[in-house]
This record gives C-alpha cells, sequence and structure tokens, in this order.
C-alpha cells in the first residue's frame, strides 16, 4: 500500500474529525454528531488498513488517539454521581448478597457445624495439649483472651482488625474460583475459633469466651461467611456455566458480583472493627455489649434482606447496563 497517497486520500476526513472533537458537546448540531459517527467509522477502518498493511508507528498512534478520543466523544463515562452511590447501597450491594444468600446460608451452616464440632473435640485437656503446651493454655485462660482485645490504643487496634479481616475477606472473594485458598481460610478461621473455644469452655470460662467474642464476632463472622459464600458462588459459575453462557461469560458475570460485594463489605468490616475496638474491651456490663454487638449484626441483616428482596424483585442488576452486555444464545 502506498502510504503517502493513503494519507493524501483520507486526511481530509482526518481534520473534519479533529475539528468536530474540539467543539463542547453543547455545540455539536444534529448534522455534526451524524458526521462524527461516520468520521469515526472510517477512521476505525482507516487505522486497522495501516495497522494490517502498512504499520507505521507514527500514523498508528496519531489515529488511535483520534479513534479514542472520538469514541470518548461519543459515548462518554457518566462518572461517579450521588445518584449511583446511592443506588449501589440501597440495591446493588444489597441486591447481589441476597442472590447468593443460598450459597452464604450454606457456607455459614457448614462453618456453624465446624466450629461446634471443633469445640467439643478440644474439650478434651489431651486433645489440647497435642496442640498447645500447658503454660499457653494457661496464659490464655487466665490473662490473654481478655487482654487480647486490649492490646494498644483502640483506634490503632480496630484498624488492625479491619485491615486484617478485609484481607481474609478479599482472598474468599479473589480466590474462590478456585476453590482451595477460599476453602483453607474459612477453615483456618473456623479451627482458630473451635480451638480457642474449647480450651476457654474446658477451663470454666465460657462466659468469658461468649461473652467477649459475640459481641463483635456476630458481624465480623457473617461477613467472613458473606464472602466465602460469594468466592465459591464465583467457583460454580465456572464449573457449571449453564445453558446460555460460555466458562468466561459465566465467571465474568459472578466476578462483577463479587466485585459489588467486596465493596460493600469493606464500610461492613470497618463497623465490626470499630465494635471490636471500642465496645469489646469497654467496662460496659456484658449484657449492653451483647446488645449493642446484636444491634448491629441484626440491623446489617435486615439491610440485606429488605434491600435483597426489593432489588430482586425490581430486576435491579449490579451489573453493566443490558445493552453493555452480551446477548446470550445456547451453548450446548
Amino acid at each position: 500500500m502506498d502510504l503517502d497517497a493513503f494519507v493524501t486520500e483520507h486526511s481530509s476526513e482526518w481534520q473534519r474529525l479533529q475539528t468536530l472533537l474540539r467543539r463542547k458537546r453543547r455545540a455539536l448540531t444534529a448534522a455534526d454528531v451524524d458526521d462524527l459517527v461516520v468520521l469515526y467509522r472510517r477512521t476505525a477502518a482507516h487505522l486497522s488498513v495501516v495497522q494490517s498493511r502498512s504499520p507505521d508507528p507514527v500514523l498508528v498512534a496519531w489515529l488511535s488517539r483520534l479513534v479514542l478520543d472520538a469514541r470518548a466523544k461519543l459515548t462518554p463515562s457518566t462518572g461517579a454521581s450521588w445518584a449511583s452511590f446511592v443506588r449501589f447501597w440501597v440495591s446493588s450491594f444489597p441486591g447481589e448478597v441476597y442472590r447468593a444468600r443460598r450459597w452464604i446460608v450454606g457456607v455459614t451452616a457448614a462453618n456453624l457445624a465446624l466450629i461446634a464440632v471443633l469445640i467439643v473435640v478440644f474439650l478434651d485437656p489431651q486433645r489440647q495439649l497435642t496442640l498447645v503446651p500447658q503454660e499457653q493454655i494457661d496464659a490464655l485462660v487466665e490473662q490473654d483472651f481478655v487482654a487480647y482485645y486490649s492490646q494498644g490504643a483502640p483506634q490503632n487496634f480496630s484498624f488492625a482488625v479491619w485491615t486484617n479481616n478485609a484481607w481474609v475477606c478479599a482472598i474468599c472473594l479473589a480466590a474462590g474460583v478456585i476453590i482451595l485458598p477460599a476453602i483453607y481460610i474459612l477453615w483456618n478461621n473456623a479451627f482458630n475459633v473451635g480451638l480457642v473455644g474449647g480450651i476457654m469452655i474446658g477451663h470454666g470460662r465460657a462466659d468469658t469466651f461468649f461473652g467477649l467474642i459475640t459481641v463483635h464476632g456476630l458481624l465480623e463472622l457473617t461477613c467472613v461467611f458473606v464472602a466465602g459464600g460469594v468466592g465459591l458462588r464465583v467457583a460454580w459459575a465456572w464449573l457449571a456455566p449453564g445453558r446460555y453462557l460460555t466458562r468466561g461469560q459465566s465467571v465474568a458475570r459472578a466476578g462483577r458480583s463479587a466485585i459489588v460485594v467486596a465493596l460493600g463489605l469493606v464500610p461492613v468490616l470497618a463497623v465490626s472493627g470499630f465494635v471490636e475496638g471500642f465496645v469489646t474491651p469497654s467496662l460496659l456490663p456484658t449484657v449492653v455489649k451483647l446488645a449493642l454487638g446484636a444491634t448491629v449484626w441484626l440491623a446489617f441483616l435486615a439491610y440485606v434482606v429488605i434491600g435483597g428482596v426489593h432489588a430482586d424483585r425490581a430486576g435491579q442488576l449490579a451489573d453493566l447496563d443490558e445493552i453493555d452486555r452480551e446477548a446470550l444464545a445456547p451453548t450446548v
């Protein structure tokens, strides 16, 4: 292809497109917009021809920039807005959690059953000694379990708890598609709770154990179970994509849902961290602390259920707009 001749032939169209791109959107007439669409398509075709037949780097870079600018002019980003912010918290986040409810309930039931079994197993002092030396058991029962919640300033402890729990949930969500990391995180979390619970209850400190861990644990463990359930749901989307989606499309759809849940869990985990740092170790009566922890937990459950049911019935998906989603057709 004669590159010079090609540039001479089409340079006027490129210059016209460049002129239209310099104008403000409000200054464009209907005829200008029609020209912009036509010239955008032609320039994209010209770019393809140059790249395939005579890939001059300077011309390719210039035409690529021109095409990108034209696309941005025709389909500008809506940007952040209060409407999208409100929509996220009113329907998107609770809706995606609610749609994953079967996975979340399953993960919750399995983990609570496992924790209960582990507590019973580690009530036996001999089994405790197979994993923890006697001196550490004595220190845990006498002071370490209670002292753990008072180490450092409350704000620092809350932040450390928040980041740790966010990391745990992030692994469950991000690595759920390969299954084993999410299951390992859930197992490790259940094992630690079961071991400590067995030791404390076995030494007659059940009131201390449940009186402290329940205050923040209701919300904290719920967040972990939500992350685990949603993460494993992504794995299932890969294993069983259904009739109308390829595996890639199925995982992409479930992954977009998981991202929404991940963003929504960040402030919820911050609330859990605040409760653990400021309420759990406080001098308030145990009944009051338990009431505060239960109130925060029930408020979260009510928010997810009420908002989720409404979003689900209204068909409000936290996904790409329908026009941007791929068309569905049977794949088998």
